[in-house]
């Protein structure tokens, strides 16, 4: 298996924005239906980041309780400004609009939002122009859709418009423009956007004018990036957001996905984060060498502190919801039910590498549950431990299959969902992106194979939506306790081996 190039931040972390203060560079990504939102990065290289929690990571910050699958958070920009961080986002989940928050430290807290209930659409960019004046710029959105690029002057503590809304610039013909950043470089106004859509015509485009409400010259070398029609084991590149380094030299961050199997191939793991040099020609930017890491790190995450690790994430709801520690482990719940929802009280984790490994201890002699592998509520993988019968079961949209069962004593079991490559001639329908195995470990350490799927079930181009796969534990009723959870992952199928 040939590694393609690798993401900065792999796994489902999408639409990067990023600020540097000091030494110190903070990206922030979208989330969607996912709680708590707005992952946070830090970084003093743009190549090894760590995950320094969320930005809207309380209740009071965040309702995504009515988001739908790929609803909820949108794109955010973070900003310095006035010695204060800044924070925008879109939810599309609680009628509200943009969310606009603020710290002194990014670490947190955060402050509770400021709703911009009179800036209608997505992706909105935070920019100050000469005089102090708020710039949002956005993707509009009108009685009949969307409504181009426009920008509006806001007030900061109030979030109340200032102006009407007034049309930018739409990019160079492209679908979709949106996900505007806005940024004084010298005697230009620079105006980076995405459009083309997210897909495989995903693109970065660039304009300049000496206002910052334009009238905008295109770039005429646009697209800066692109990866639409090209062989590149990454596409979808778009998105992006540009950042000066302290040495006076510049980069830019952007998301892409890696996309295998038969055509038209499938990507698994959402879009991820990537980052590239940048350099300046006649006062344009030009995209250099990609900023890749080195080697590809083995990581393992386990479940057993005292405390959820800030990878940890819920669809719709907060994990302190659904989970308590105890003496026994994490204790997860199946709250308030609903009999017509086919959504399972999960927490998990993002997979964020091509070869994973999920291993949960569970103990549901109170309940129904265990282990799952999701792209979203009608598309996962579980494994299913109910009384003495533990099952592999997938779920593609409306259909459900139990792919084998088994029967087990009550008390411990030990579950395992691998995430492993596909074999086969990449002219064949039937090479998928990956195979999916759920199992049951032994005492003995053996593993007996319950049950495997195609992973393009679970996957973007199957299910849809902007995001990716999770992998965790769930309750579908009364509750489960989950002694230990590992997560294993590489981009090297040693790692994981195949069954």
């Amino acid at each position: 298996m040939t590694v393609p190039p690798r993401p900065v931040v792999p796994g489902f972390h999408p639409d990067p924005s990023v600020v540097r203060v000091g030494n110190t560079y903070w990206m922030v990504v979208s989330s969607f239906e996912y709680a708590p939102g707005v992952p946070l990065f830090r970084s003093t290289d743009l190549v090894t980041w760590q995950q320094a929690g969320h930005v809207l990571a309380r209740p009071s910050q965040l309702d995504v309780s009515a988001a739908p699958g790929s609803g909820g958070i949108t794109a955010p920009t973070i900003r310095f400004h006035d010695g204060r961080f800044w924070m925008i986002t879109t939810n599309l989940a609680d009628g509200g609009w943009q969310v606009l928050v603020h710290a002194e430290d990014p670490l947190g807290p955060w402050s509770e939002p400021v709703r911009l209930t009179e800036v209608r659409g997505i992706d909105p960019d935070l920019a100050w122009d000469d005089d102090g004046t708020l710039l949002v710029t956005y993707a509009g959105f009108g009685a009949g859709g969307p409504a181009g690029l426009v920008q509006q002057a806001v007030d900061l503590e109030t979030g109340a418009a200032l102006t009407e809304r007034r049309h930018v610039w739409q990019g160079t013909g492209g679908r979709f423009p949106e996900g505007p950043h806005l940024y004084r470089i010298g005697e230009y106004w620079y105006l980076l956007i995405a459009e083309g859509g997210t897909e495989r015509g995903h693109a970065v485009t660039i304009a300049r004018g000496t206002s910052p409400s334009g009238p905008f010259e295109p770039c005429p070398h646009n697209p800066l990036l692109t990866h639409r029609g090209i062989e590149s084991p990454v596409q979808n590149t778009g998105h992006s957001d540009l950042v000066q380094r302290p040495d006076g030299s510049w980069a830019i961050v952007f998301h892409g996905v890696r996309p295998r199997g038969a055509s038209p191939q499938f990507h698994v793991l959402g879009r991820e984060t990537f980052a590239a040099e940048v350099t300046w020609e006649d006062g344009w930017p030009r995209i250099g060498a990609w900023l890749v890491p080195t080697t590809d790190a083995v990581e393992v995450e386990e479940l057993d502190g005292p405390a959820l690790p800030d990878s940890w994430v819920s669809p719709r709801r907060f994990p302190e919801e659904l989970l308590t520690r105890s003496d026994a482990g994490w204790r997860v719940s199946a709250a308030d039910p609903d009999p017509a929802s086919d959504e399972l009280f999960f927490a998990g984790r993002r997979q964020e590498h091509l070869v994973a490994r999920a291993r949960a201890v569970v103990d549901a002699s109170e309940g129904v549950g265990g282990l799952s592998v999701r792209m979203d509520a009608r598309h996962h993988l579980d494994l299913e431990v109910d009384g003495d019968r533990v099952r592999a079961v997938a779920h593609v949209g409306v259909l459900r299959q139990v792919l084998g069962e088994t029967t087990v004593a009550t008390g411990d079991v030990v579950l395992e969902i691998r995430a492993v490559p596909d074999e086969g001639h990449f002219s064949s329908t039937a090479l998928g992106p990956d195979q999916l195995v759920a199992g049951l470990v032994g005492g003995d350490g053996g593993f007996t194979e319950l049950g495997r799927l195609d992973g393009r079930y679970v996957s973007t181009e199957v299910a849809g939506g902007m995001t990716g796969r999770l992998l965790g534990v769930w309750c579908s009723s009364g509750a489960i306790v989950v002694r230990s959870f590992r997560y294993t992952g590489s981009d090297e199928p040693a790692v994981v081996p195949a069954v």
